[in-house]
C-alpha cells in the first residue's frame, strides 16, 4: 500500500483571484518565554486544496459539516485531461468512472460537461486548478454540479499520480454553516 499526498501546502499554494492570502499570527511562542507555541490561522475556506460543499452556490445546500463522508472517502478514478471538457467527452468517460473522479491536468469543465457529470450519480469531482470551471461560466458550472448534491475538490496536486483507480480520503474539517473547507487529500494505491 502506498499513500500519496495530493494536497497543496496551504501557505504557498496559488489563491483564486480576489481571495485573501492565508496568514499565521503567533499568539504564544516558547522563544519569547511562553509555555507553548499557539497561532491564529486566517484563511479563506477556498485556499489551497479545499472542498466545496453545495452551500457554496446553492442557497439551501448542505454545509461542510453536513457533507456525507462517503462522498469524500472511497474508490476514485484519476483521469488525465487537458482543455475544456465538453458534454460529449464527459459522456464517454462516465461509464468507466468510480463515484469519485479527479481530473489530472489543466481541465476546465464546461456547462454541458457539468450537466453530464451532475446527472451521472457521481459523488465528487476534483481538479488541480483552484476552480472547476473557467471564470466566464464558473457560477453556472458550480451551480449545476453542487446543485446535484455532489461535492467538489479543488486545488489538488496530482503531479505524482498516474491515471487509474485509487482509494481517496479527502474529508473536510467539520465546520457548521460554512460552504468550504481545507482538506488534506490522500490517495491510497493498493
Amino acid at each position: 500500500m502506498r499513500i500519496i499526498d495530493i494536497s497543496r501546502e496551504l501557505m504557498s499554494a496559488p489563491i483564486y483571484p480576489g481571495d485573501p492570502m492565508p496568514e499565521i499570527e503567533p499568539l504564544q511562542r516558547i522563544a519569547l518565554g511562553d509555555t507553548c507555541n499557539t497561532s491564529t490561522l486566517n484563511i479563506c475556506a477556498h485556499n489551497a486544496t479545499h472542498l466545496d460543499a453545495p452551500l457554496h452556490f446553492v442557497p439551501d445546500g448542505r454545509d461542510v459539516a453536513s457533507v456525507r463522508l462517503d462522498d469524500c472517502v472511497g474508490e476514485c478514478s484519476v483521469v488525465e485531461f487537458n482543455g475544456i471538457l465538453l458534454g460529449a467527452q464527459a459522456e464517454e468517460l462516465v461509464p468507466r468512472l468510480h463515484p469519485r473522479v479527479l481530473f489530472k491536468g489543466e481541465v476546465e469543465i464546461s456547462p454541458s460537461a457539468a450537466f453530464v457529470l451532475s446527472t451521472s450519480g457521481l459523488k465528487l469531482v476534483g481538479v488541480e486548478a483552484q476552480s472547476v470551471a473557467p471564470p466566464e461560466c464558473s457560477g453556472a458550472v458550480h451551480r449545476q454540479l453542487l446543485g446535484s448534491d455532489l461535492v467538489l475538490l479543488e486545488g489538488l496536486d496530482l503531479s505524482k499520480v498516474k491515471p487509474g483507480s485509487y482509494f481517496l480520503f479527502a474529508a473536510p474539517i467539520k465546520i457548521a454553516d460554512c460552504e468550504g473547507s481545507p482538506v488534506r487529500a490522500l490517495l491510497i494505491e493498493r
